[in-house]
């Protein structure tokens, strides 16, 4: 897609970096939520600068300053609309953070190479620039006591789904905001399985659509609130009641659950994690893991490869049987 908002570099600099950037973030068609934030800081420390004499010193000096800075994180929109971020206690951004920044900041350049926005021939200064270190990631997983109290304090909130909700989180591997995308339209009872990311509204957070396997119980949570209209079949399975159009909005009494459970330090992304970890536990490769979060890459899973050793010693007695 060829940007309209500024024309092919003509000139020995062309635009800035904080022009490129304006018309990037308009054409984006991805759903990163965080994409916005991280190019808006690059147009920030950078954004007077010709996109095409930003330097790697350059870079390194603006990375250095996002380092330091307290990291912030989406508190929703204000009256106007506008994306509003507020500060993460006093941490300071990780090294993932880090190379994630640098990552959008790569994809800026590669859409302006792709529309013509720096010379021909013209070379990233980002490939010049070294990954920070990062850590393993985090693995926080539910014990099975801990399960089944957050289960049971679900099953008792005040809005009905959210033990659905909890449930396909649990037992799928989807994103949060993957599942408050989901619409009825997407869900095949009969099948036992739930499709998203395969248009712009249910988009994954990598573009890539995949399907949903529904365990029997979840097929039967669902059934108890599908619609019996057709014609409904655009409305979100977990729709607000006051605004059925958007989804609900379930950080409160996601909160008063954890908080009912007796859960420390546990968050509905943990969710995730325990699909990942119960299937690694199972005996589950990293492939098929990584299949089922739908990763594309396998280093993304790879945090939860110490919780498998089923896999790994039956290869290892299929490489060797016989042999020593």
């Amino acid at each position: 897609m060829e940007t309209q908002a500024i024309g092919p570099v003509v000139g020995a600099t062309g635009p800035t970096l904080a022009e490129a950037a304006s018309a990037y973030l308009a054409a984006y068609p991805g759903r990163d939520t965080s994409r916005f934030q991280r190019i808006s800081a690059w147009s920030r420390l950078l954004g007077d600068k010709p996109l095409s004499t930003v330097s790697p010193d350059d870079i390194d000096a603006a990375l250095g300053t996002l380092a330091t800075e307290a990291s912030r994180v989406f508190a929703g929109k204000d009256a106007d609309g506008h994306k509003v971020y507020r500060k993460k206690g006093a941490g300071q951004r990780s090294g993932a953070t880090l190379n994630r920044y640098l990552v959008a900041l790569g994809a800026l350049y590669t859409w302006a190479r792709r529309n013509r926005l720096v010379p021909r021939g013209f070379e990233s200064p980002t490939r010049h620039i070294e990954k920070f270190p990062e850590a393993r990631g985090r693995v926080r997983y539910l014990s099975n006591d801990e399960r089944a109290r957050l289960l049971k304090a679900c099953q008792a909130a005040p809005w009905p789904r959210l033990y659905l909700l909890a449930l396909m989180a649990m037992t799928t591997g989807a994103r949060r905001g993957e599942l408050l995308a989901l619409r009825w339209k997407d869900v095949d009872l009969d099948r036992s399985e739930a499709r998203i990311g395969e248009d712009a509204a249910t988009a994954t957070k990598n573009g890539d659509a995949r399907s949903l396997v529904l365990l029997s119980q979840v097929a039967d949570e669902l059934a108890k609130f599908a619609p019996k209209d057709a014609a409904t079949s655009e409305a979100l399975v977990f729709r607000s009641r006051l605004r059925p159009s958007q989804p609900y909005a379930m950080e409160q009494v996601w909160r008063d659950a954890v908080e009912a459970a007796a859960l420390h330090d546990f968050r509905f992304h943990d969710l995730r994690h325990t699909a990942a970890s119960y299937m690694a536990q199972s005996g589950a490769s990293l492939l098929e893991i990584a299949d089922t979060l739908g990763h594309r890459q396998l280093r993304m899973v790879q945090r939860y490869a110490h919780l498998n050793t089923d896999s790994r010693r039956r290869l290892m007695a299929r490489v060797f049987e016989g042999r020593i």
